[in-house]
């Protein structure tokens, strides 16, 4: 009887915190608050350096809102960007990637402007590629 108990915590807290284990670690993995108040993520890329500054606070941030996010990336080539649930549900790029020329912001590589809408909640991987680099960041979404 108790193992059934355990059993059936263990599943109900699955379901009830936005996705697979699996998913929930990357999404709560990598936050970092700056010192202006803005958090930014690091994310995880080859061949390159990924941060993000978040401009709506720290995760999980809201569904169905515009949200800006300034990334920086080394590499080399335009940067290319989405974002997707793990059913394959896509988030919309209102806008970007609009390059920067420049900015307070002290992470390595150039750096773009972008406005994503997210319509449902869950662990969202953003995908960010340039000719040479790319990475991804995992985010929830309330």
């Amino acid at each position: 009887m108790l193992r059934i108990a355990v059993a059936l915590v263990i599943a109900m807290a699955g379901c009830s915190a936005g996705g697979p284990p699996r998913e929930r670690e990357r999404c709560d993995a990598g936050l970092v608050t700056q010192s202006d108040g803005f958090p930014e993520v690091e994310g995880t890329a080859r061949d390159a350096e990924l941060w993000g500054l978040l401009f709506t606070g720290p995760p999980p941030l809201p569904r169905g809102e515009e949200v800006k996010i300034v990334w920086r990336m080394t590499g080399d080539g335009p940067l290319k960007v989405s974002a997707a649930l793990g059913d394959g549900t896509p988030a919309q790029l209102v806008w970007g990637p609009e390059a920067h020329g420049g900015s307070t912001w002290q992470r390595p590589g150039q750096e773009w402007g972008t406005g994503f809408v997210f319509p449902k909640p869950g662990c969202w991987e953003i995908r960010l590629s340039r000719t040479r680099g790319s990475g991804q960041v995992w985010l929830s979404v309330r």
